[in-house]
Order: structure tokens, then C-alpha cells, then sequence
């Protein structure tokens, strides 16, 4: 284990006892129960160690940057309990989705209150105006990224402009938000704080990629997640719409099947929904399987997995390039290791 793991092991352990212990009003046993549920999930925590890395990188204390960085991670938790309502998912992180251990109700108000708990924590931040503009806008610009990944579900003409608009938002706002936010907490000056809003930026973009990619070539154990699920589901992902462009004929009907999966006509809502469209008729363990294999060997043959990482290595040696702005130290060598280590990934 080098410096940098150390360094960022610590961090998270900080940050865990941080989102843990805010968890204490006794409003309803079976929500703070889900919201305890969901802060103990653990994961890689690497929003929240981004705030503080950035606000040291800048020559911040990393105290100062606590309370954002718990803010950011909770805020992160919340729109995942809302994705996995909005998507139906049965697990998260290789466990029961909130709204499947409990209801749906549960679930939006459990939501709810993490995203109250997340402002609770940014206001108790140095440097207010500015720390409160890049938080709320960056949870207003994920919510706009999370619309557009529903309306493209259910259309068949998704570009790869309008995806990479999508996963900037959806993912790629909230890590440049962090590390915004430990550059504004810790004093950097502007050029600081854009050199760190690129970085951040970048490794947003490529952290998605990376995740569509494992989708197709993950160990489904370490990955959480069943793999080839964005293929069942007919998710609009870079793989998909890359190899769209890069194949013809019988090849491309396989992966147009895909693509209009989700395509329908709505109907009236049922239960929860407000608006539920028809779904794909059920198919069984081995068919789904088979379409997995096969869509996954076009996406090979067709070179968009080998194009998904060259993107990604490029949009990491962007990210660390970002860094060189910076004054050298320790948090900065941590930044460019995180870098490198999602790059490299395999969960």
C-alpha cells in the first residue's frame, strides 16, 4: 500500500464516521432506518475525498472541508435512492434497494431527508455564497443529466452528442463540483479553482465510460451489479450508440433491437408510476444471456470497446494534465493516484 492509498483510506474512514453520525432524529423509526441503511453502504466514497484533497491540494485544512465533503456524498446517496426508484432496480452495491427492502414511499421520503442532511452539512462550510452556488448547482445540473437519461429511454435516435451532454451532467457535474468545492474551501485562487473544476470534469466523463465499459467486461461479484444489465434494459450507452455507427446489415439490426427496447406508446400509470410505458415481454435467464454474449461480441468486433478505452485513458491524462496548475504536494500526487486508480478499475 503507498502514501496515496494510505492517505485516501483515512479519508474515507473520516468521511464514514461523518455521514454515520448525522442520522439521529427520531422523526419515523422506518426512514431513519433507510437513511441509515443507505450512509452505511459504504463504497469508494471518492466525491467526498475529492473535496478534501482539492481543498489541501489549494493549501486548505482538510477540517475545513468535512462537513462539504459529507454534504457531497449524502447528496450523491440521495440521487441514488431516486435513481433506483426511477429505474425499478432490484439491488445497489450488491444490496436490496431501498425501495425493495422497504416501499417506494420510504424510499422518496428516506431521499428526501439525506438531500436535507446535505444542505445541513454545506451550510456549516467557510466561504458560503460561493460553496452554496457551486452545491445547489451542481444537484439542479444532476437532476437535469438523470431527465435526460429517462428521455432517452425511450427514444431511437440518441446521438453520441446528446450522451456525452447526458453523463456531463449526470455524473460528470457532481465529481467537478467536488473538487470546485475543496478548491473555494480552502482559499485557492481562480485559476486554482478552474484547474480543479476541469480535473474534475474529465475524470467525470471518464469515470462513466469506465462504467459502461464494466458492464460488459466486470466480474459481476466485485462489480455489484448483474453484468449486461444496460443491454437488457436497452440503456442508451456509449457502446451502444458507437456501434451503431460502426456496423451494418444483421449486425446492426441486433443492436437496433436494443436500442428500441424502451420505445413504445405510454399508458395510464399503475400503482406508483406516473407515467409507465409497455413493457418488454418477458424473457427467460438463457435468452437474456445469449442476447448479452452476443451484443457484447459486437461491441467488441466492432471496435467500440477498444475505442471506450482509449476515451477514457485520454480523459484521465486531461484530468491529471489539470493538476499541473497546482502548487506540487502531497494532495496533488493523491489526486493524479485517484486518477489513475479509476482508470484502472474493475468494479
Amino acid at each position: 500500500m503507498n502514501i496515496h492509498e494510505k492517505r485516501y483510506n483515512a479519508l474515507r474512514r473520516r468521511v464514514d464516521v461523518r455521514v454515520r453520525s448525522l442520522v439521529k432524529r427520531e422523526s419515523s423509526k422506518e426512514v431513519n432506518d433507510a437513511c441509515r441503511y443507505v450512509l452505511s453502504a459504504g463504497g469508494k466514497r471518492i466525491r467526498a475525498v475529492l473535496v478534501l484533497l482539492s481543498c489541501e491540494a489549494v493549501g486548505g485544512k482538510v477540517r475545513d472541508a468535512l462537513a462539504a465533503s459529507a454534504a457531497i456524498e449524502i447528496m450523491h446517496n440521495f440521487t441514488l435512492v431516486h435513481d433506483d426508484v426511477m429505474d425499478n432496480a432490484a439491488s445497489r452495491r450488491g444490496r436490496s434497494t431501498v425501495h425493495t427492502k422497504w416501499d417506494v414511499n420510504t424510499a422518496i421520503l428516506s431521499g428526501d431527508i439525506l438531500l436535507g442532511f446535505a444542505y445541513k452539512e454545506i451550510l456549516k462550510s467557510r466561504n458560503i455564497p460561493r460553496v452554496l452556488e457551486v452545491f445547489t448547482d451542481g444537484f439542479l445540473t444532476v437532476c437535469e443529466g438523470q431527465a435526460l437519461d429517462l428521455d432517452f429511454e425511450h427514444r431511437s435516435n440518441v446521438t453520441l452528442g446528446e450522451y456525452f451532454m447526458m453523463i456531463e451532467k449526470k455524473t460528470g457535474r457532481l465529481i467537478a463540483a467536488s473538487a470546485e468545492l475543496g478548491a473555494c474551501i480552502g482559499g485557492g485562487t481562480e485559476t486554482d479553482i478552474a484547474s480543479l473544476r476541469k480535473f474534475g470534469h474529465y475524470l467525470g466523463r471518464a469515470f462513466q465510460l469506465q462504467d459502461d465499459l464494466l458492464d460488459v467486461v466486470a466480474d459481476e461479484k466485485e462489480f455489484g451489479k448483474t453484468i449486461g444489465g444496460d443491454i437488457v434494459e436497452g440503456k442508451k450507452t456509449f457502446l451502444l450508440l458507437r456501434s451503431l455507427g460502426l456496423t451494418r446489415g444483421k449486425e446492426r439490426k441486433d443492436l437496433m433491437r436494443v436500442m428500441n427496447r424502451n420505445v413504445a406508446t405510454p399508458r395510464r400509470a399503475t400503482r406508483w408510476r406516473a407515467t409507465r410505458w409497455r413493457a418488454t415481454p418477458r424473457r427467460s435467464h438463457t435468452e437474456r444471456a445469449e442476447e448479452i454474449r452476443r451484443i457484447t461480441a459486437l461491441y467488441r468486433s466492432s471496435g467500440a470497446i477498444a475505442e471506450a478505452r482509449r476515451r477514457i485513458a485520454s480523459d484521465t491524462r486531461r484530468a491529471v494534465a489539470m493538476l499541473q496548475a497546482l502548487p506540487d504536494s502531497r494532495a496533488r500526487g493523491s489526486l493524479a493516484w485517484i486518477a489513475h486508480i479509476l482508470l484502472k478499475r474493475n468494479y
